[in-house]
Order: C-alpha cells, then structure tokens, then sequence
C-alpha cells in the first residue's frame, strides 16, 4: 500500500474509555451492592448501560472502532485472573459459591479470607490487583465475559475490538502464590497459559471479532534476552493459529527498545505503539527497523495520561512521518483512556480561556478523529480544527498563570545546602528520642480517619451555603477532638488529627497554592470504587498563607501526646495531579517543594515536633526504563529534603509510601533522609521490612501491620505475627507499629476495632523483648 492510500484508509480508535459514567454510577452501584441496596441484576443493568453509551459516544464522535472488554467492575487485571481461570486456592469455594461475589472477595478480601495484593498499574496512580500464581497453576479458558461485551456492541452495530491484558504482561505482573519459594518465576508458566490465550481467541472469532488486541505494556521496560524470547515464542505461537481473529499488539507508556524487533517480526497483523514525548524514540526505531510492511500501526499520538490539548499541526506532522513505515496506519490516544477524566465541558468553574488548554477523554477523542480526518483527507479538511488549537496553544504559553517571576527567582537561588539537614542521622535521633519520650514499637497511623458521612454533607452543606464557615468549622473541631481523644483512650503514641477538613490528599493543599486549577468533576479512578479528581498544575507554584498550622495546632492543644503534622510531598503532588508538561518535571518539583518548605518551617514554629511528609508516589513516577531513573531519582529526592531540611535536629520528619514495589528503590529512600518511614507490608507479608534490612536501611521504619484497603479486621494475633516478621528485619529500637495506609475510606466500627488489636498486639510484642 502506498503513503497516500495507506492515509485514505486511516481509521480512529482508543484502547479504552473512563469506566464510571457522568455521575459516577458505577461506583454507586457497585457500592450499593456491597451494602446489599442494589441486587446483582440491578448492577449488571448499570454496568451494561454504562458500556452502551460509552460506545455510542465514541461512535457519534467519529471513532471507527470502539474496544470491549476494558469494562471493569473492578480492575482489569483481575478480570484477566477470571478470564484464564487463575483463581487463588483460598478464593475458590467463594467463586464457585456466587461469582460475583467471589470476584469481589479477590478484591477487598472477606474477615476470614484476605484479598489479592494491590500495587501500582506501571507508572501511573492506577492500582491493580496482583495475580498469584505457583508451579501447580492450572489455567482455564473463561472466555464468558469478553464474548458477551463484544456482542452488545456488535449488536448496535459497531465495529469493535476486544482488548486483552497480553500473556507476557499478565505473566510478568505476577508473583508467587502464599507459600510458593519466592524464587518462582511466573514466566515459567508461558507455555501452561498460551493454550488458554489460543482458545479464548477463537472463542472471540467465533463471537465475531475481527480483530483483538493484546497488551504488553510490561515490554516497554527493560526486559531480559530469556524475557524478550518468551515473547517471541508468544506471539510466533499465537500468531501461527489459524482459528483466531488478527492480533492487534499493543503498548504504552514508554519505547518498546528491543522488543520492537521481537514484535515486528512476529507473525501478527498490528501493532500499537506509543508517540507521545515520553516515547518519541518509537519513532527512530521503528524506521531503523525498517518499519512494520504489511502490517497494520495504531499511533498513539494523542496523549492519554495527561489533560492538556494536543499540539495538533505536530501530530500530523508524526502521522504523517509514519505513513511510509506501515501497510495502514491509524490513530489513536497513547493508551487507555481511563487514566483522564470524563469531559472538560462539564466543568463550570475553570476560566473558559484556560478551559480551551483543556482534554479529557471525550475532548481527546475529538482530537483523534481531527487527526484522522486530517490524515485521510489533508490539512485542508481541519483548518478550523488546527487555525484554533493554535490560538489555544498560544495563550497557554504566553498567560501569566504558567510564568511567575518571582517563583522562578526564588527556585533559580536555591543551594545544595538548602536540601540537607544540618545534622546528620544519628545525632538527630538521640535528640529526638529525648524530645520525644516515646516507648520502643511506638505506635502512629498514617494520618487521615474515617470520613463520615456527615463530613461530607458538612463540605456539601459549605459549598451551598445551606451552613456558614463558623458552623462549618465548628464541625470539624468537634471531629478533631473525637479523633484525639479515641486515640487517647486506645493508646496510640504519635497522634493525628485525622485530617476531617481535607477533601484529598492532594487536591486539599492545591486549592491553597497559587499555579493549581481545582475541577468540580475530573473524576479518575484509583482502584476499584477509589476515585479520586487529580487536580491541574497548570502554572508556577507558591504559596500564599499557612495550610495546616491552625488545625494542627488546634489538635496539639488537646492533648500532651505529639501530633503529627501532615503533608503531601512534592513528587506526589506531581504525580496525583495533571502536571504541566511544558517545563521540566524536576523545576516544577522544586517550585512545589519551597512552597511546602514554608508549611513545614511555620508547622515547627507553631510547636509541631513530628511532621510527616507523605511520597507514596516516589516509586509509582519512576521511569519504566533503567537509564532514565537516576536523573528522576536526583530532583526527585532532592524536592524530599527541600521541604524538610530547614527544621531543627529534635524535630522528627516522617514520610510515607504504599502500594508499589519498594525493593526498587530502596537506595532514594535512604537519599530521602527522613527520620522515619511508614510503608505498606501487610498483603505482602513484611517484603518492604526484608528490603530494607538487606539494603542496611540505618533510620526508622513502621511496615504496615494493618491493610486499610480491605473491610476485614485484623486480629490481635494477626497484627502480633506481622510485627514478629518485622522485628526479624528491623530492630525493636527502629521499628514502629502502623496501618498500611491512611483511613479515609474506612468506617469507623472496622477502624476502631482494627486500632485497638493494633495496640493490643503491640503490648503483646513489647511485653516479648529481652529486657534492656
């Protein structure tokens, strides 16, 4: 096929589509069957609903082909588990008793059976559930739910394509079952798990599917010659069926590197690759590969991690490039739509001019059928579409909102010895230790408690006036002390205020910094029913007024015990929010880091002694590949000690992580120089507390005892045995007691409970060290 029909045949597509709906019904839903409101039938209704007009939309917008099987009633990786029937032994009796709510048992666990672990989806603030897999494995096809999604919407008439996590990924995503040698590579299992995949693929052929697609993402980091030749006998396999639809191969999030050369080799019909910035170099490397002939390529030149409008002239110019490197080229968003919100023009309160910077999932998808048409039909066809991206693309550049002076004089002064503290560990641990008083195994949650239901008709009832700011505040106070004084009376040694006035973690500190956009309805998913509304970094950062002293200080007031102050760190403001892209991450980081110094300093000032500065983000935003991690690491773990380095020695500065794979890097924790970390270790049973002792991690730890994430409470015994393995890593004089994570999403009865075999089982472990 020639350039020119090869841009006459292209063709608009994404990979998937936000999950929730407009008001977020699927979580309500799903929420509401949990709590035994909404009946099986009726949340299947809503599930179905939700599909039919996420297909109509993209179909009334231009797109030739919509994807099925990206529909999650909690994540599709645990759909993945169903579909090749790799159902842990503990979860078995419940799926074959209702499997609805067996799935829903993998996901949030039961009290006596405990979920599936949880960890970060790559590099993004999407959490997945982690397949469990040993030697004796047996996979089966259960192929139910991807043949009865494609043929709802073959049944509207639409061209669809079912989309699958791919065998190699899925695989590599995993880890050894419960009592599986920890050694054990999922991997192993390739040849066990391609069978499944082969009868899967005719089940969907028979089903009518033309073509699937078939994930990879995990081929985008850096993969090992046993690895890469895995993927090779894969997709030869596959490839080689005769009873299959075309295979569509698809990745994201970064180059594919070596594996470009597996998979454009492999006797496949397609592949998706990524052309965003952060994968520009697909572009060198697919022509030096001497392009896919023959084979059809899905260009993901449409970023979809990120909210900001396309530069779209530069896009064609892409689209235009790779013409000659395919037999048919067609355009898509970079990856899954999923990771933006639902629809820009449901926001009210953003400036309309800013407003037009703007692309959630339904402005993105305009963008590619733009693009498409421009393709197709030349940039004749789309002049209106590029003469006004250009004016938007333009007044972004030139607003006062993203160049702030005096900000970027204040980052530009900034001298090594701004980021170190002016003593070094040791001597700031004996004396915080006498500042302190506290006993060894001191015990401290993560920092937020249950947001009640009468919170938030509370910050309802504020925003429409239905209360003023007095009543409002009164509410809060009157949290703040039931928050203390049941951690009094329970036990706990380093207090919270339970953070009652903070609507999230993130958005809560950007609505007080200048350079931060707030939307009413940006809805993201984080993990299951989670979701959360990234807020929009859109220009340079300070900060006017102190955020958190007066609450702070109010919870002090009550109590002779320490309260923590709380703060979100820089790289996870970054990370949580939809981060400018038109500087460098690291610049921004440091402008977000001297407006959090100044909380920090003013916290101390107002007589806080332990300040804790939450990076559960420091792993999720490092780069998939090797050589770009120490450059990331550099400013990321300097933007850390930035924003804690100006306290004084006595003054104990804590940080926080959860849900990824610390193993990774152990090293910048330690480059971070907090006093104390708080880490998540309950569902994978003290791994982080091992990697530490292994990497000789001198300073203070609390591995969580306690998972958040599920409804189930921890017995005192339970709690007592994880703390044991803790204290096999990590002496007693350096390890604290701890939640996994915050507890926002929990109710109250579960957490009061939870806390207290918390304590329980500390006085228990106390009670089992060796006199001193």
């Amino acid at each position: 096929m020639t350039a020119k029909s090869a841009a006459a045949a292209a063709r608009s597509t994404v990979y998937g589509y936000p999950r929730q709906g407009q008001g977020r019904e699927l979580k309500k839903a799903i929420e509401g069957y949990w709590k035994g409101r909404v009946d099986a039938d009726a949340l299947r209704t809503t599930a179905a609903e939700l599909r039919r007009a996420n297909w109509l939309h993209l179909t009334d917008a231009g797109i030739h082909e919509v994807p099925t099987g990206d529909f999650s009633y909690y994540d599709h990786v645990l759909d993945t588990s169903v579909m090749v029937g790799a159902i842990p032994a503990r979860h078995r009796a419940a799926v074959e008793l209702d499997a609805l709510d067996g799935y829903f048992a993998m996901a949030r666990g039961t009290q006596d059976v405990a979920p599936l672990e949880m960890t970060k989806w790559f590099d993004s603030n999407y959490h997945y559930l982690v397949p469990e897999l040993g030697p004796d494995t047996v996979f089966t096809a259960d192929s139910a739910k991807q043949v009865s999604e494609l043929k709802e919407a073959l049944a509207l008439g639409l061209t669809a394509r079912p989309v699958l996590v791919g065998p190699i990924t899925y695989l590599l995503l995993a880890k050894p079952a419960p009592g599986v040698a920890a050694d054990f590579e999922p991997l192993t299992l390739l040849d066990r798990l391609l069978p499944v995949y082969a009868e899967i693929l005719a089940d969907l052929r028979a089903a009518g599917a033309e073509w699937v697609q078939l994930d990879e993402p995990a081929l985008v980091q850096d993969r090992s010659p046993a690895e890469l030749n895995a993927s090779m006998r894969a997709y030869r396999d596959l490839g080689s069926l005769t009873d299959r639809p075309q295979i569509l191969v698809a990745s994201y999030f970064d180059r594919l590197g070596d594996a470009l050369h597996v998979l454009a080799k492999a006797p496949v019909e397609g592949l998706a690759l990524d052309f965003t910035e952060a994968a520009a170099a697909n572009l060198d490397d697919l022509a030096a590969a001497g392009g896919l002939p023959g084979k059809r390529l899905v260009a993901g030149v449409v970023n979809g991690r990120n909210i900001w409008i396309n530069d779209l002239q530069k896009s064609l110019s892409t689209l235009g490039t790779l013409l000659g490197l395919a037999d048919r080229v067609d355009v898509a968003a970079s990856c899954s739509l999923l990771h933006v919100p639902l629809d820009a023009a449901a926001e009210r309160d953003i400036d309309p001019q800013i407003l037009r910077w703007l692309a959630f999932a339904r402005q993105k998808t305009a963008e590619i059928v733009t693009l498409a048409k421009g393709l197709a039909q030349g940039t004749d066809a789309v002049t209106g579409e590029l003469s006004a991206n250009r004016a938007d693309l333009a007044s972004r550049a030139s607003s006062p909102i993203t160049n702030d002076p005096v900000v970027r004089a204040r980052a530009a002064a900034v001298t090594d010895a701004d980021a170190h503290r002016s003593q070094p560990y040791t001597e700031r641990a004996a004396a915080q230790r006498a500042h302190l008083g506290l006993p060894l195994l001191p015990t401290t949650t993560i920092g937020s408690f249950p947001q009640t239901a009468e919170l938030r008709v509370a910050r309802a009832d504020l925003r429409t006036g239905r209360i003023d700011t007095a009543g409002y505040e009164e509410r809060i106070r009157t949290e703040i002390r039931e928050v203390i004084s049941f951690q009094e009376k329970t036990g706990i040694d380093v207090l919270v205020h339970g953070e009652p006035e903070r609507n999230d973690m993130v958005q809560y500190f950007a609505e007080q910094l200048n350079g931060y956009l707030a939307t009413q309805h940006g809805w993201v998913q984080s993990y299951g029913t989670r979701y959360v509304r990234p807020p929009v970094l859109a220009g340079d950062i300070s900060r006017p007024e102190p955020m958190t002293v007066r609450w702070t200080t109010y919870a002090q007031s009550l109590t002779s015990r320490p309260v923590k102050g709380m703060l979100t760190g820089p790289v996870t403001m970054l990370a949580w929010s939809f981060v400018r892209d038109d500087q460098p991450l690291g610049d921004t980081a440091r402008q977000v880091a001297l407006a959090l110094r100044d909380e920090v300093n003013d916290l101390e000032a107002a007589g806080t002694s332990v300040i804790q500065v939450d990076e559960p983000a420091l792993r999720e935003t490092l780069p998939l590949r090797t050589t770009d991690r120490p450059a990331y690491l550099a400013w990321a773990t300097e933007a850390f000690r930035l924003t804690t380095s100006g306290v004084r020695p006595d003054t104990q500065i804590h940080t926080h992580m959860c849900y990824a794979e610390f193993g990774d890097i152990v090293q910048a924790i330690d480059d971070l120089d907090a006093d104390v970390i708080s880490l998540e270790a309950a569902r994978s049973h003290m791994q982080v507390a091992r990697e530490l002792a292994e990497h000789g991690y001198p300073r203070e730890a609390g591995p969580g005892v306690y998972d958040i994430h599920s409804p189930r409470v921890p017995s005192a015994d339970e709690a007592a045995a994880l703390l044991r393995k803790g204290l096999e890593a990590i002496p007693a004089e350096r390890l604290w007691v701890n939640p996994d994570c915050g507890l926002k999403t929990r109710g109250w009865p579960e957490t009061r409970a939870s806390l207290e075999n918390l304590v329980a089982a500390t006085r228990t472990v106390r009670g089992e060290l060796p006199a001193s």
